[in-house]
């Protein structure tokens, strides 16, 4: 346990660095380096995967919680938009956790790896989201909400790289993109973590210290050092030339998911 908390603070160092240089969740390098020192720590190999997705959803929560605030401050959170995406996005982020609990580990092993593939590819081509013609319907973003829900609690991450693209495709200047999608992971995490805690209560083999699927100690350890770190990360993204760190950053994902292929 001691040498996963360990693990797990260097690890929060790390992903909130770059969640804050990057403006992107730092669950596309907590998922795959949780999955790696749990398998290291011989945790039962069907529960390996649900449970790095789980205990990264569940450190969503904090950092979801000061993101919105300073957001909030700024003046750029639509909150109407947030209340119509909210409701599907709680019922899809609950099903994504069933359905994560429901298919292999292998298999939700390859759903990350494709995901991986998608945001390298986001990010070393930098294309800016395309903007549609009209605004969205209530029911649009009621099933938009359920997609984005779903797909994030399944892959443990906060949904920015669903979310912003769908809301400029639809006349969202981009600041309030940002401003919304950080509100909507909240939900995204509160709705995926509850559940993941519900679905491995009596779960067999689950290793002690677990909250459900949520390993606490690597949870706390993640919290404590990416509150510090993501802050800093913000403010190197001003002085630092981010586009081309992006272009290293998705070579870095590239890696990551092929390390996962042969993992």
């Amino acid at each position: 346990m001691i040498i996963l908390f360990i693990a797990s603070m260097m690890l929060g160092t790390v992903a909130g660095l770059f969640a804050g240089l990057f403006g992107i969740g730092g669950g596309l390098i907590m998922v795959p380096v949780l999955a790696m020192l749990f398998a290291m720590q011989g945790f039962a190999a069907e529960n390996v995967m649900i449970m790095a997705v789980a205990t990264s959803l569940a450190t969503i929560i904090l950092t979801a919680v000061a993101s919105v605030i300073a957001h909030h401050r700024l003046g750029a959170v639509l909150w109407g938009k947030v209340l119509r995406l909210a409701p599907g996005i709680m019922v899809g982020s609950a099903l994504g956790a069933v359905i994560a609990d429901r298919i292999s580990g292998e298999v939700l092993r390859y759903i990350f790896i494709v995901y991986l593939l998608y945001a390298a590819l986001q990010l070393a081509l930098q294309r800016k989201p395309s903007t549609g013609r009209k605004p969205s319907s209530r029911f649009l973003d009621h099933t938009a909400g359920l997609v984005i829900g779903g797909m994030s609690a399944i892959i443990g991450i906060g949904g920015g790289t669903l979310t912003v693209p769908y809301l400029v495709y639809f006349q969202i200047p981009i600041r309030n993109a940002v401003a919304v999608s950080s509100a909507c992971g909240l939900p995204i995490a509160v709705a995926g973590a509850a559940s993941y805690i519900l679905l491995g209560w009596q779960s067999p083999l689950l290793p002690e210290w677990s909250l459900g699927y949520i390993y606490l100690p690597s949870f706390i350890g993640i919290v404590l050092t990416s509150v510090i770190t993501a802050p800093i990360g913000a403010k190197l993204a001003s002085s630092i030339p981010a586009q081309k760190l992006k272009r290293y950053f998705s070579l870095l994902l590239l890696v990551v998911a092929a390390k996962m292929i042969w993992f």
